[in-house]
């Protein structure tokens, strides 16, 4: 009969975790819940995601992203961090339907609010790196409520011209941008984004990004 000579030397998966929040003592509370799991390697903490894209982070790995952010943000920032090979868990102050809907829409896999504790943070790290979706039990009523719509709602079809302005709305470009880009006038985007806000019903720019992302509209890079 074997006799060992020690403890058994059990390694514990690691899951690599980067922040994304440009709220200092936020981050560094965060940071400081994530490095106590014995199973988180907190890796690149950054205040934007130019910042965080500069250091060119491994993919595969959960990024815990603010939404409010300087420069991209908002929807486009969930597609920008997710094309480049990362899960995303959305952790944000705001908790309207509109944003979560349009983050998950964009391929976030799990959100939550700032008012979740870090229980329920490292819980919704874990399901994401393994593969699966987490939302707080107060926001999943949101998607569900969505899907009901989808499936009960006729959707009006774009024409190639609002999917256009559609998919570059997802990109997180402004009226002059899209204008120039398209070579119309401002005036001409604006009468085409009223169009569209009236056949899918979505009034902000979160709200449009998602709608393209359930569209499959895939904006330019």
């Amino acid at each position: 009969m074997a006799s060992w000579g020690g403890p058994m030397d059990v390694t514990v998966r690691q899951i690599a975790v980067c922040v994304v929040e440009d709220h200092p003592l936020y981050r560094a509370a965060l940071v400081r819940a994530l490095s106590e799991a014995p199973d988180v390697t907190v890796g690149v903490t950054a205040g934007s995601l130019e910042e965080f894209s500069a250091y060119r982070p491994d993919p595969g790995g959960v990024v815990i992203l603010d939404l409010r952010l300087p420069g991209v943000r908002d929807a486009a920032a969930v597609v920008d961090v997710v094309g480049r090979g990362h899960r995303v868990l959305v952790v944000s102050a705001h908790g309207d339907h509109r944003d979560v809907l349009a983050a998950m829409a964009a391929g976030a896999r799990g959100y939550l609010t700032k008012n979740s504790d870090a229980d329920e943070i490292l819980r919704a790290v874990r399901e994401v790196a393994a593969g699966n979706s987490y939302v707080s039990p107060t926001l999943a009523s949101f998607l569900l409520e969505s899907s009901r719509e989808r499936q009960a709602g006729v959707r009006l079809e774009l024409s190639d011209r609002e999917r256009e302005v559609l998919g570059l709305v997802a990109a997180g470009e402004r009226d002059q941008d899209i204008a120039e880009a398209l070579n119309i006038s401002v005036r001409t985007v604006r009468s085409h984004l009223d169009r569209i806000r009236e056949k899918t019903g979505a009034r902000r720019r979160a709200e449009l990004t998602g709608e393209a992302y359930r569209r499959g509209i895939v904006p330019p890079s």
